[in-house]
């Protein structure tokens, strides 16, 4: 057994997004590409020899045969020890709270997040750096020119690593540990929420939750945390057997996706609370009896009812959302005296913020929220902390949020998704809103004005970093807007995300149904930007 050097020659396709390198499986399997990836990744970086990796995933497809290739690339590139998730299995907060926890050098999480799995659905892999976040641009900057130039790797010539059983192993000098998924992070969580306190809610007989893991990676953590420490009835956790294709399902938390527990939570006997969590374990949907909580909403009631819940009794250094999620949290920061950051799209956006003491809480439209933590967003942490308050206030959910819209007003929010749009209709579309930018302001669209139209442009508060054409804001003189993107996080083709935006202060109009109360707005966008024209598609393929 011994080094082996194995030349190679560059891929032209291996820039990470927002969320590092995605790609159909079939791409994965291609001979070298994931070698070359990986090879990249550890070529950029300084220091590392004899330090510690957290490697898992989130069970998909090809996340078995990535580990064991990844680990003997780490022998062969002499990382001192490896820390892996039982059966390959670690949920991407849980790998940021091994990072943190035990001083890694870094971690490699193999997921494509909430993009299908199986063998013709997608793969996915991303750095985390020491702080337990994704790397930031510079690094993934990095990472990408070295994949143009890459001409060989290093793996190391050993059998396979059994990671189904706990235990330890040597690949030539570099010790492999194979530990349990689930501990840690579920310790963490016990130190911040109130375990008693929900353990009472659950158990008290009144109270019903049904919590679906899409077959994703949150079934053990969902198994381990509410049937056995809080005592919730076997059963609360649906789909929480993580499979490689997801049960042949889209694990993505939303209302379209996760149609199972929208139908229980808005069908007859249905439970009190109702939540769902994403393929690789980051992202969460809350829902209340008939009742669906917006992501935006979500984070401002999180963040409004912090000091209920243990782990944020002190109160909260500052909010920060990112750019197109609602400015619901901006009323409550206001409210409480505390800044908030508004950031691009993008998690590592956060993790600056964090990591200076400026923010506590954070969140992102797209189901994601979180804290300081760990440094990804975390969906599990996301529904305790929404049962810790409501066993402190004893109230449904829709209470609580109507409460919420009565004293900080209701931000009306949806978020239309084109998926799979043709690449260059996609930039066409969003080149010609950009063009048309400059003559915007003070023009009258129906019934708006607009006050200011831009392409957003964020820079950093703690290291002064720039980040440009991060969507088109076109927003109006009553505080409503619309925002354009381009998604990062396909494989085919674009997605087309346009968000919607309206306030409404007054508690007599808070009841509408979203699309009826942006229908204006929402006729708007598709005349500004030319939507159906230029994407050839007459509505959205995802509303949310």
């Amino acid at each position: 057994m011994n080094v082996q050097t194995v030349s190679t020659q560059p891929f032209t396709d291996q820039k990470p997004g927002t969320s590092g390198l995605r790609k159909q499986v079939q791409v994965f399997r291609k001979f070298h590409y994931l070698e070359n990836f990986v090879q990249s990744i550890f070529d950029s970086l300084e220091g590392y020899q004899g330090q510690t990796l957290v490697l898992g995933g989130d069970g998909r497809y090809y996340n078995r045969q990535a580990i064991q290739t990844i680990l003997k690339m780490a022998a062969a590139n002499g990382w001192g020890r490896v820390l892996v998730g039982q059966k390959g299995i670690l949920s991407t907060p849980a790998v940021s709270c091994i990072i943190r926890k035990n001083q890694a050098f870094g971690g490699i999480i193999l997921s494509a997040s909430h993009n299908p799995g199986g063998p013709e659905g997608d793969f996915g892999i991303k750095y985390n750096i020491s702080n337990g976040g994704p790397a930031p641009e510079k690094v993934t900057e990095a990472i990408y020119a070295r994949t143009k130039e890459i001409d060989t790797y290093k793996i190391f010539e050993a059998g396979d690593v059994n990671i189904d059983e706990l235990g330890t192993f040597q690949l030539s000098e570099t010790t492999v540990e194979v530990i349990d998924s689930v501990t840690d992070y579920a310790d963490l969580m016990e130190s911040l929420f109130d375990f008693d306190r929900i353990r009472q809610l659950l158990t008290s007989g009144n109270f019903r939750m049904c919590m679906d893991s899409m077959h994703a990676v949150t079934g053990p953590y969902a198994h381990a945390i509410f049937e056995q420490r809080l005592g919730a009835p076997a059963g609360t956790v649906m789909n929480g057997t993580p499979l490689e294709d997801f049960g042949d399902g889209h694990p993505d938390p939303n209302l379209v996706y996760a149609h199972d527990l929208v139908e229980i939570l808005y069908g007859d006997n249905a439970p009190d609370f109702g939540a769902a969590s994403d393929g690789d374990g980051d992202r969460n949907m809350i829902l209340g009896r008939k009742f669906f909580v917006t992501p935006s909403d979500s984070l401002a009631v999180l963040a409004a009812n912090a000091k209920l819940v243990p782990g944020y009794k002190d109160g909260l250094a500052g909010v920060a959302r990112s750019m197109p999620t609602s400015a619901a949290a901006d009323r409550v920061a206001a409210q409480l005296g505390i800044d908030c950051y508004e950031t691009p799209t993008g998690w590592k956006f956060f993790g600056n913020l964090l990591d200076a003491g400026m923010a506590t809480l954070c969140g992102e439209e797209s189901f994601g929220t979180g804290s300081n933590h760990v440094r990804e967003k975390d969906g599990l942490w996301a529904v305790l902390f929404w049962l810790n308050i409501l066993a402190v206030r004893q109230q449904s959910v829709e209470q609580i949020v109507r409460e919420h819209w009565q004293t900080y007003g209701r931000n009306y929010y949806s978020r239309h998704d084109y998926e799979g749009v043709e690449s260059d209709r996609a930039n066409t579309l969003m080149d010609n809103l950009r063009s048309s930018l400059s003559s915007m302001k003070g023009k009258q669209l129906g019934s708006y004005q607009v006050e200011y139209a831009d392409d957003f442009s964020y820079t950093d508060p703690v290291d002064g970093s720039v980040s440009q054409k991060q969507g088109v804001r076109i927003g109006f003189t009553d505080g409503s807007r619309i925002v354009f993107r381009l998604s990062g996080t396909g494989t085919q083709g674009a997605t087309l995300r346009v968000y919607l935006e309206s306030y409404e202060p007054d508690v007599a109009k808070q009841n509408l149904d979203p699309q009826e109360a942006l229908a204006d707005l929402i006729v708007i966008a598709d005349e500004v930007a030319q939507i159906r024209t230029l994407t050839g598609m007459d509505k959205p393929t995802v509303i949310t």
